[in-house]
């Protein structure tokens, strides 16, 4: 069935309640599970004030993707499995962060590919959009979603 399993993770509590059904699908499958982490790159030219600045922001946020990435292989091992990571980077205005999984899913091959959604409701939905309904609209692959507490 599923032997190459994706999950789109961030440190949202959503996030990990999508690895932990990712970790525990891949261990039931013995599937290879793959973590991806995207960084959204597209305001730091905007945001920062002088090339130093803009060095520094870019390697902050390169840390925060490969704490993020360490943390959730660190969750998947206590599941019982061993999980590749991918930290991908978003840098044109044009492109967006859904897109950015569904090419790593089309480029490693996933067979299916687990997110978190966020449950945003009303304006915050509109304002904020949202990864996950992004994904799916754009997805060649099987999406599984996986929804927040309450």
């Amino acid at each position: 069935m599923y032997q190459r399993i994706l999950a789109a993770v961030d440190d949202s509590t959503t996030s990990k309640l999508a690895l932990k059904e990712a970790a525990l699908l891949a261990g039931e499958l013995n599937a290879t599970l793959r973590l991806a982490h995207v960084i959204d790159d597209t305001f730091t030219y905007m945001a920062v004030h002088s090339p130093r600045e803009m060095v520094d922001r870019q390697t902050a946020l390169r840390r925060a993707g490969e704490t993020v990435l360490n943390d959730a292989a660190a969750t998947a091992r206590t599941l019982g499995v061993n999980a590749e990571t991918a930290l991908l980077t978003v840098v044109e205005a044009s492109d967006r962060v859904f897109d950015a999984i569904e090419q790593e899913a089309k480029r490693w091959p996933a067979d299916l590919v687990v997110i978190g959604t966020h449950g945003r409701r009303g304006f915050r939905r509109l304002i904020l959009g949202s990864v996950a309904e992004g994904l799916i609209r754009v997805a060649t692959k099987p999406v599984l979603l996986v929804r927040g507490g309450q």
